[in-house]
């Protein structure tokens, strides 16, 4: 379980157990919950949204080509700066590469079962990812969950951190919505192997698919949609708030699902196609 959510199991004030004994409990080190992380500089918030609005037009760049981009576009950075960045941005170089890195323990790893499939109707595949959302002052990070033939989106959650909990939340709230999926797909990264996500998918039988190491195409919508939340809606504001941005993106997911239409959908909206009221021709 991760830091994050160790923490907020703690109960300052218990009337039976002290701060040190609970954190004894959950395995968490006295130090580990009164730690307060230390916020980035302004000037590194600068540089995180110049990354990712540069990682957006070219996901193949790398902390190396990152930094050497940004040096020519007239920013003091090296390397090491960018890749921590990157790093804590969740933004890795999008192309084909071995798979060389060992899980997290107790962390699986899936195979990807959507090659060849044919995906035929609404909650055949649901598909999931994380991004990241700059907001005055500092940054979140958005999780949503699309149904993958239609494109509709079914739960999302803001977090300021980036561990598996608040993905559970939006899981747990579109599964209670919508019902169950055949198949859900996500990347490998650490919140996504996680046993607290995994488990919510397991307990309902639903089988797991995970894209390989780098492959962005095998969760192609999900970076579309990104696209589209980033520069029809995220880049055109400046969220003052977590709390202002949940607001705006509620706007927008709402108008993004009933009001929108989809070239890709024949012209109509995730909703009308998720519903049923619009059928998709077979070779969509």
């Amino acid at each position: 379980m991760e830091i994050e959510t160790l923490r907020g199991m703690i109960e300052e004030g218990h009337r039976e157990l002290s701060v040190t004994q609970q954190c004894q409990l959950l395995g968490l080190s006295h130090s580990s919950y009164y730690y307060k992380p230390q916020p980035e500089t302004a000037e590194n918030l600068r540089l995180m949204r110049v990354i990712d609005e540069t990682y957006l037009r070219y996901p193949y760049f790398g902390s190396r080509l990152m930094a050497n981009w940004l040096s020519r576009e007239g920013y003091l950075v090296g390397r090491k700066r960018t890749q921590r960045l990157m790093r804590l941005m969740g933004l890795e170089a999008i192309y084909a590469k071995p798979n060389l890195s060992k899980p997290q323990p107790g962390h699986r790893i899936f195979p990807y079962l959507l090659r060849n499939l044919a995906v035929v109707r609404p909650n055949q595949v649901w598909a999931s990812d994380i991004t990241y959302i700059p907001v005055e002052g500092g940054y979140a990070y958005l999780y949503a969950i699309l149904d993958w033939y239609s494109r509709y989106v079914l739960a999302w959650e803001l977090s300021n951190t980036l561990d598996a909990g608040f993905c559970v939340i939006a899981v747990e709230r579109a599964l209670a919505t919508y019902g169950l999926p055949e198949i859900s797909n996500t990347d490998q990264g650490c919140q996504f192997t996680a046993a607290d996500f995994t488990g919510v998918w397991d307990a309902q039988g639903v089988k797991i698919s995970m894209d390989g190491k780098g492959r962005w195409r095998d969760n192609v919508f999900v970076e579309r949609l990104w696209r589209t939340v980033k520069y029809n809606e995220v880049y055109l504001r400046s969220y003052v708030s977590v709390l202002d941005a949940q607001g705006h993106l509620g706007r927008f997911f709402e108008f993004y699902n009933e009001r929108r239409p989809h070239s890709s959908l024949d012209d109509a909206t995730p909703g009308e196609v998720y519903r049923g009221a619009v059928r998709l021709a077979d070779n969509q």
